[in-house]
């Protein structure tokens, strides 16, 4: 079997950077991600992005070509549409391409999984036309898609950037319905830190929603009793602003309230995870240089949300220690090459307590009412999880036993942190005390067949 010095999990941001610096100081390493390309979500298909596409996706996507070139550069074993399904702390990977598993060792892994969005679940979110601001990103990039008559709804940066791209691709959005308000921004203000990287970030945000003004797409702030009215499919979207009730005909719904840390490796591997309070979900305890334990590393928006630019960095920083600690490079390198990286993240950083403050997800969503869904897999609604805690369940892993949630074909990935915050709530503990799902290998669907003939490097 052959062995590398470092594994890379995930070709977004940070393992680009990741398998770029680390193959750059001599590593010998394997880069695997689920993609056909690399770029992850942020810089998806940015292999094969034309002059219009960049036009449209603008500047913060058109950044990922460089982190293209200095992988394409790099000596990396990249295998795509590797799709990982087993992860080890001595270092042991399975994975999977087009039914065929492989498995293989590595000295130090590095996971760069990303995020994924955070659920929104309101009345309707489970009715066809309806999905998330980021999936919907996912079609323009992907394929150029642009929904048409759309209604944005929810709280996040991420709204102003579709809406904008969706105006320059010809698509503009019918409305943008925000649940936070100007009194949030006004609050978060106040943790604001003056810096290049703030200045960078309100500028950018001036500009979007200068754009969306030009366009004449109505706004809606403090939004409150979402929901999303339809038969056999998105019809309409309704809603509250103080004591206006607002209904908006659309055919599209594209629904957002941030992202939160893509743990489903980091806890299969029973690593510790923390409550980010701030940002409403847990995230793996590391130490500066993203290092969980003696061989596995988190770096990028998996060990806790810091944009992309801080999880380029991150990457590097998780290379350099990796390449250090596993003999690569002696530890005086690793720490000159680091420091300049470790005082750009801090700039990066500084901006997230204002962004956390000022589109915290919405109560409607951390709570939502008793007959909605939170469970999409197994149909279970969130009086279903209040009505468990009054027969004694105290965390979600009880909770399967109770109803199934948590155990479909997404294994919890979208109602884990619902099913927390739900069960905290009822019982008055804390989330630390919740808990959240016990992940278990394989972290994705495969087959008998699979594993029958699965090939060793």
């Amino acid at each position: 079997m052959s062995e590398y010095d470092i594994a890379v999990i995930g070709a977004g941001p940070a393992g680009m950077a990741a398998a770029a610096q680390a193959a750059g100081l001599g590593a010998k390493v394997l880069l695997l991600d689920e993609q056909e390309s690399p770029g992850g979500q942020i810089y998806r298909h940015i292999e094969h992005a034309g002059d219009e596409q960049l036009r449209v996706l603008g500047k913060s996507y058109e950044a990922g070509q460089l982190l293209l070139r200095d992988l394409c550069e790099a000596p990396v074993e990249h295998v795509r549409r590797a799709t990982v399904w087993m992860v080890g702390k001595d270092g042991g990977i399975a994975w999977s391409v087009d039914g065929k598993a492989s498995k293989t060792n590595a000295k130090r892994v590095i996971i760069a999984t990303g995020a994924l969005e955070r659920p929104v679940p309101v009345p309707g979110w489970t009715l066809p036309g309806v999905m998330t601001a980021g999936a919907a990103q996912i079609l323009l990039k992907q394929s150029g898609l642009v929904p048409q008559r759309a209604v944005l709804a929810g709280s996040g940066p991420l709204l102003y950037l579709l809406a904008s791209q969706m105006i320059t691709a010809g698509a503009a959005p019918l409305a943008l319905v925000e649940t936070n308000s100007m009194r949030d921004v006004f609050a978060a203000a106040l943790k604001l830190k003056p810096n290049r990287t703030t200045a960078s970030y309100l500028k950018q945000g001036v500009k979007l929603l200068a754009a969306i003004r030009k366009a004449g797409v109505p706004r809606y702030s403090a939004a409150q009793n979402l929901q999303v009215e339809g038969g056999g499919m998105a019809e309409a979207v309704s809603f509250n602003c103080g004591a206006n009730a607002h209904r908006i005909s659309c055919d599209f719904v594209l629904l957002h309230q941030g992202v939160v840390p893509n743990t489903q490796i980091t806890r299969s591997l029973g690593l510790d995870h923390d409550w980010d309070k701030q940002q409403r979900c847990f995230r793996p305890v590391t130490n500066r240089w993203g290092r969980a334990c003696e061989t596995i590393y988190v770096a990028g928006d998996g060990s806790g949300i810091g944009g992309a630019k801080a999880a380029e960095l991150q990457g590097r920083l998780a290379a350099l220690h990796a390449a250090a600690s596993s003999g690569v490079i002696g530890k005086g390198e690793r720490d000159v090459r680091a420091d300049p990286m470790l005082r750009e993240l801090a700039g990066q950083l500084s901006v997230r307590g204002f962004l956390e403050c000022a589109y915290a997800p919405s109560e409607q969503v951390l709570a939502p009412h008793d007959d909605t869904i939170i469970c999409r897999c197994e149909e279970i609604t969130a009086g279903d999880i209040r009505g468990y805690a009054k027969l004694g369940c105290k965390g979600p892993n009880q909770a399967k036993a109770f109803g199934r949630c948590g155990m479909g074909p997404c294994q919890g990935r979208y109602c884990g942190l619902t099913v927390t915050e739900l069960l905290a709530a009822a019982n008055g503990q804390t989330h630390d005390q919740t808990g959240y799902f016990r992940i278990r290998t394989p972290l994705k669907p495969i087959t008998i067949g699979e594993l029958a003939a699965l090939e060793s490097k």
